[in-house]
């Protein structure tokens, strides 16, 4: 995840923050207002998000002096795109998707461009390159012989679906952004920002510090709740890693081990509810299902992954002799109770909003970034420093604006392929090769899926790979027998994997970086201690009932109970210092307790 910008700048700093708020402010008041065009606010939204992207992010300010001039012209260009969009919104509206002369052609050019351009400034290479490819299979597909190749649409209504209609950059994917996971971005940044973080660590450390390998589990609590707000694995590692690494060597933790635990815990808040990295949103948008349903539905599977990972901790802990955390470094039990406030007041709004007032997400996340806000102007002796509250509220818009607007240039980089997906009919193509290569089994199709959910993962952020991922394999596991939750969620899971997996493994590579380890020994480690990453998806489909805790509670506890068994012993008996029939025969037993189901059907 990109950082916020520091600046010593006294009119540097007023001006960003100026930014941030205008985009703060925006993306708020499209909750209070009431409805708003979507040809209005999903082109301003990128139009917020261009500067931070282009002219302000790392990137453009550690290149040349062509490559910042470069950015600020795209950025100008863009932003007048944008605009035009926006302002003529009704006019184009009319026109169902075509482009009427040279100046609307120059204009769907220029915004192809732009975010082809922000989304490798953003997060690299793959994903802009995948994206370009699918306007070259668009623009000169029905040249390619066989099933494989189209019938050709004429330019003006290709490029015209994709950047005037709701059927690309537009589309329901960047409405998403626009009006759910900017709010929940907000709240984490809001959050974060004043001692929310600190209580986090606080309840971790007093939850599980004085416990056989405490230093460890701390890592797991603060990921999971920190994770659970912030969606983003680097982050996640940068933050809590820079206190639980640390902590974990005073203790004598071998740097691998300790590495490997923050990558893996951290990994976990993509999985996490309530906002698992944009997931569930996105999720919301592609199958219909309330987002309540959702984060029920995504809630044992998570909480298992947390288990597997502290019993695997157990085990290490078993192997290298390892303690909990000395009484007299835990935080005491006042500096617990008053920092946890500041997370569990603003938690507690979100939730009362959501499940008793019967708000939307986005309704209720906007009355907790108003709690979250005011909290922000005392810290947790009470006190009101004038000083500290300025640096708090930069620092929380900051966050808020660099953070949505990667994630814009993601989803608005994403949109142009389900775009293109959809108006040359390849999804579906796409689909039918899945179905006809895994025999029309379900199987052998989660198995291909999974694989090219690996692949993808690794060189896309989770989100953008799950987007795709599920918009070609999607169908086909559907059609194979899977209900649309099911689908979608394990398509999720394989789309993380890539976080702790080699060769490109993000978080592993934050955490070695962070700790001074070789990246590939911290890999190796996290893949035992994130078994059930590979695992639970698998489950789900093995265990229906797993992910059914809104409709049949007691058949899903059931379920989780009898994967967290075969967790436990797969964990023990990869990790445990067992000889190796005993650790082949506790792998097999867990196998077995969890896919029973499956070898009692076959």
């Amino acid at each position: 995840m990109m950082q916020a910008p520091v600046q010593n700048n006294l009119p540097v700093r007023l001006l960003l923050v100026s930014l941030a708020s205008l985009l703060v402010a925006f993306h708020l008041g499209l909750i209070f207002s009431g409805l708003t065009p979507n040809l209005v606010s999903r082109p301003i939204h990128m139009a917020l998000a261009l500067p931070w992207i282009l002219i302000i992010g790392a990137k453009a300010q550690a290149g040349s002096l062509l490559y910042r001039s470069a950015g600020w012209l795209l950025c100008a260009l863009g932003m007048g795109a944008c605009f035009y969009i926006a302002y003529n919104q009704s006019v184009l509206g009319d026109q169902y998707g075509s482009l009427e002369g040279t100046f609307q052609i120059a204009v769907a050019m220029t915004l192809l461009t732009v975010v082809l351009e922000a989304a490798r400034r953003a997060i690299g290479w793959p994903l802009p390159i995948v994206a370009f490819l699918a306007l070259l299979y668009g623009l000169f597909g029905q040249y390619i012989p066989g099933e494989f190749g189209h019938s050709g649409t004429p330019l003006t209504s290709f490029l015209g679906t994709l950047t005037i209609a709701e059927g690309g950059l537009w589309g329901s994917l960047t409405g998403v952004s626009v009006s759910v996971v900017a709010i929940f971005v907000i709240f984490g940044a809001v959050l974060n920002a004043g001692e929310a973080g600190q209580g986090f660590m606080n309840v971790a450390a007093a939850a599980a510090g004085r416990l056989k390998g405490g230093g460890a589990k701390v890592s797991v609590i603060s990921s999971a709740l920190f994770g659970s707000i912030s969606g983003s694995a680097s982050a996640n590692v940068a933050s809590t890693g820079a206190i639980t690494l640390p902590a974990m060597t005073r203790l004598g933790y071998p740097k691998r081990l300790a590495a490997a635990v923050e990558a893996v815990a951290s990994s976990g808040g993509q999985i996490m509810p309530p906002l698992m990295g944009a997931g569930a949103f996105v999720m919301v948008e592609l199958t219909g299902t309330p987002y309540t349903a959702i984060i029920t539905a995504a809630l044992l599977p998570a909480l298992l992954y947390f288990f597997a990972v502290w019993i695997g901790i157990d085990a290490y802990a078993t192997k290298f002799d390892l303690s909990g955390i000395a009484k007299e470094d835990r935080p005491p039990a006042k500096d617990v109770l008053v920092t946890s406030a500041f997370f569990l007041i603003p938690f507690s709004v979100l939730l009362w909003g959501m499940f008793i007032a019967s708000f939307t997400p986005q309704y209720a996340a906007s009355l907790a970034i108003l709690a979250g806000g005011l909290l922000l102007l005392v810290n947790r002796q009470f006190s009101i420093k004038p000083s500290q509250i300025v640096v708090r509220l930069e620092k929380a818009l900051n966050t808020a604006a660099t953070q949505v607007s990667m994630i814009a240039s993601i989803i608005l980089c994403a949109s142009i392929i389900i775009g293109v997906l959809s108006i040359t009919g390849l999804g579906v193509k796409i689909t039918s090769l899945i179905l006809s290569g895994s025999g029309g089994l379900l199987w052998p199709s989660l198995l291909l899926t999974a694989l090219a959910c690996l692949v993808l993962g690794m060189e896309v952020p989770t989100t953008a790979a799950y987007v795709i991922c599920v918009s070609v394999a999607g169908p086909a596991l559907i059609q194979s027998g899977l209900e649309p939750l099911q689908a979608h969620l394990f398509v999720f899971w394989f789309a993380l994997i890539s976080t702790i997996t080699p060769p490109v493994c993000g978080a592993v590579f934050i955490a070695a970086g962070m700790i001074g380890e070789d990246w590939l020994k911290v890999a190796v480690t996290a893949m035992a201690l994130g078994i059930g990453l590979y695992i639970i998806p698998l489950g789900m489909i093995a265990n229906p009932d797993l992910i059914a805790l809104g409709e049949r509670p007691f058949g899903a506890v059931a379920s989780a109970l009898q994967v967290g068994l075969g967790l436990a012993l797969i964990s023990y008996g990869m990790i445990a210092a067992f000889r190796s029939p005993v650790r082949v025969l506790l792998i097999a037993a867990g196998l077995a307790v969890i896919f029973i189901r499956v070898f009692i059907d076959a």
